[in-house]
């Protein structure tokens, strides 16, 4: 394993880890699996499946050879993440007008997110590195995940949130697992901004998705749904992006399943921001190669709720590597998709809903054919954000067809017959 600058190309050595290069670039890391082989590899990974108690029972140190093979057990750490569900939905197949359709819910991660792939491999090499203290800066998700592995590793964790534009749910959850949160004025943007200059000095192992080590347990994602489905991919994988980090790592975990020989063809890449917060989908659509960062960015999907997303270059890659397309949607038709998620009995939070709404858009407007198939990647679970259910299913400005979801009636037979 050795750190790459993704603007300058310059080689680092893994011991000599640090965020950032020289010229402000961030660092990948990159494996040497020349020595690895597929069909070797496609048993071990299926022995492990029957793990328990060990770490090869988590959905991510599973691929341990394909994520951090010089890691010593002792200091992984770990709530045997990943090993979510894979769905199939006609209801949605309906609603999306695509043949076949999965829904990879990373929403029953231990933490309720897509978080926990990435914040196990983070805090585990921090560990290793002799840390105690572990910081984010975060809309929600990063934070709560963040604050369950350190408390799991026996440090501490110190989070950022802005004190706007956040659900109070994930605040909670986050303050539950004992992290110290410190409330500021400003975006998400602002406190990378802060710990970039100062974790250093604060002694802080930054845990945002500018550390190459997050990226690395993400990409277990892609992995793990290649294993379920015989190492056979559909035809699209369509994501949400905030900090664009889990597009970063969906595309190097193509890339190493095709280098390996585990999957015969590449998927397309579909990444779906928030109409109010997708300076990416501007910078594509316009064919432009440099991102003008969104200064106030607004979506009700709270985690999409990123102005400046660190990964974009990383981002710009996969979609080159994968002749993949973006879109944006509204906030209407996310939360008009996440209602028909919650329906599938399957459920998620609003920024995962971006990726049906996206689809759906992108099917009508025969970017995407109708006879494809796609997985869509939920990232958060139903009860992020429970205000987001209450304004819609509830609220005097609930969109859609779920106005007064809650019927009123007297305990009289007839009338519960009539309801019925």
């Amino acid at each position: 394993m050795k750190l790459v600058c993704v603007n300058c190309s310059r080689e680092v050595a893994l011991d000599a880890f640090d965020y950032q290069c020289g010229c402000g670039g961030l660092f990948d890391i990159v494996h040497d699996m020349k020595d690895l082989d597929a069909d070797r590899l496609k048993r071990v990974f299926d022995e492990r499946l029957s793990e328990r108690m060990t770490p090869y029972a988590s959905g991510v140190w599973r691929y341990k050879e394909l994520i951090f093979p010089e890691l010593p057990e002792e200091f992984i750490t770990t709530k045997y993440e990943g090993n979510t569900g894979l769905y199939s939905s006609e209801l949605l197949q309906a609603y999306t007008g695509i043949r076949k359709i999965w829904l990879k819910a990373q929403s029953e991660n231990p933490s309720g997110s897509f978080k926990d792939n990435g914040m196990t491999v983070a805090v585990s090499h921090g560990r290793s590195l002799g840390y105690k203290r572990f910081t984010c800066t975060s809309t929600g998700n990063t934070s709560s995940s963040l604050a369950m592995y350190a408390a799991l590793a026996q440090g501490s964790s110190y989070v950022f949130v802005p004190n706007k534009n956040i659900s109070l749910n994930k605040v909670l959850q986050t303050l539950a697992y004992g992290a110290k949160v410190i409330s500021f004025s400003g975006t998400y943007d602002d406190g990378i901004r802060f710990y970039e200059l100062y974790s250093k000095e604060l002694e802080l192992y930054i845990c945002n998705s500018i550390n190459p080590f997050r990226i690395e347990g993400q990409k277990s994602i892609i992995y793990e749904i290649s294993q379920y489905l015989k190492w056979s991919l559909p035809d699209w994988v369509v994501i949400p992006g905030g900090a664009l980090s889990n597009v970063t790592a969906l595309g190097k975990g193509l890339h190493d399943l095709k280098t390996l020989g585990l999957i015969d063809k590449v998927p397309r890449v579909a990444l779906i921001q928030a109409e109010g917060a997708s300076p990416f989908h501007k910078m594509a659509a316009a064919g432009k190669q440099e991102l003008t960062p969104e200064p106030s960015p607004y979506t009700r999907a709270f985690a999409l709720n990123i102005g400046n997303p660190p990964s974009w270059k990383k981002a710009l890659r996969t979609l080159e590597q994968t002749n993949g397309v973006t879109c944006s949607v509204t906030d209407a038709e996310i939360l008009d998709a996440k209602a028909k998620v919650d329906q599938s009995g399957i459920g998620c939070e609003p920024a995962s809903a971006a990726t049906v709404a996206g689809l759906r858009k992108l099917v009508a407007q025969q970017i995407i054919d109708k006879d494809e198939t796609a997985v869509c990647i939920l990232t958060g679970n139903m009860l992020k954000d429970t205000d987001a259910l209450h304004e819609y299913h509830l609220g005097e400005a609930s969109a859609g067809n779920y106005r007064n979801g809650i019927l009123s009636a007297d305990l009289a037979l007839e009338d519960i017959q009539r309801l019925l």
